[in-house]
């Protein structure tokens, strides 16, 4: 089904992680707008389950081996790369001293650590490097690195998964100051609370209850008390912004985060 607010027809976008989540929901608005592209995902979906005219590149973004033949893959079909959404991303509840004493697992460890930062961090980088090698060569292209609120203002029992979103906010602001000369965008985006994605599963909202004292049921909360929209955020708004940066109605955007929280910040 076809959604062509945006005429997206000559681009060609990787969306890294698009088998699920947010990632999912930004390769179908992708499509919709007649964009060609691109899932590069450690797991893929049934073949029932693909989108027609969407390739499929199963991809461990953290293996430097497997970005580059991914990358040759698409620039040998076709000829060029458009956009790329870093959207791949993992998180723990962890915190950095169990203090209550009860659940020594949801302690950060380095193992926790490790993955962490191994996907968020270092397969975004090794992801953008490897496609702004193209990009610099047809001196053109966008980079949208998928964020999050918590790298931007912390979060209880998430300190390492916001440290890999704020390394990410830095990441962005410096790539574009280095791309830009070439015709190159660098933008963030970081959503807030949203509706569930399999990333905010039973097992971490139980992790994350339990770093920040409350009971699983207060995870979720009312959110027309919490947030100034009074209600959590779409995915599909998420995706609709995504596009929008990836077309050239955003042509003069570059080196910044856009947050899409529905009001929420500290203040």
């Amino acid at each position: 089904m076809e959604n062509t607010w945006l005429d997206l027809q000559r681009k060609v976008v990787i969306v890294t992680g698009g088998n699920s989540g947010i990632g999912k929901k930004i390769v179908e608005n992708l499509h919709g707008n007649r964009a060609r592209v691109v899932v590069a995902d450690i797991s893929q979906p049934a073949a029932a389950e693909r989108l027609a005219d969407v390739d499929y590149i199963t991809c461990d973004i953290t293996r430097r081996g497997d970005v580059e033949h991914m990358v040759r893959n698409v620039a040998a079909k076709f000829t060029r790369i458009d956009g790329l959404i870093n959207n791949a991303g993992v998180n723990r509840a962890r915190l950095l001293v169990d203090y209550y004493q009860k659940e020594p697992g949801y302690e950060l460890t380095d193992e926790d650590f490790d993955f962490m930062v191994g996907v968020n961090q270092k397969g975004l980088f090794v992801c953008s490097q490897e496609v702004a090698r193209l990009m610099i060569k047809q001196r053109s292209g966008v980079i949208v690195n998928i964020l999050s609120e918590a790298g931007l203002e912390g979060s209880k029992g998430q300190s390492c998964y916001a440290a890999t979103k704020g390394a990410v906010q830095g990441f962005t602001l410096s790539w574009a100051k280095e791309l830009g000369g070439f015709g190159i965008r660098v933008v963030g985006v970081a959503p807030g609370i949203n509706e569930r994605t399999p990333m905010g599963n039973d097992l971490h909202r139980k992790a994350l209850a339990y770093t920040r004292g409350i009971d699983m049921a207060e995870i979720d909360g009312d959110y027309s008390q919490k947030l100034p929209l009074g209600r959590s955020g779409r995915l599909e708004e998420i995706a609709d912004l995504v596009c929008y940066l990836v077309s050239d109605h955003s042509s003069y955007i570059t080196g910044t985060t856009i947050n899409i929280t529905g009001g929420k910040s500290k203040g």
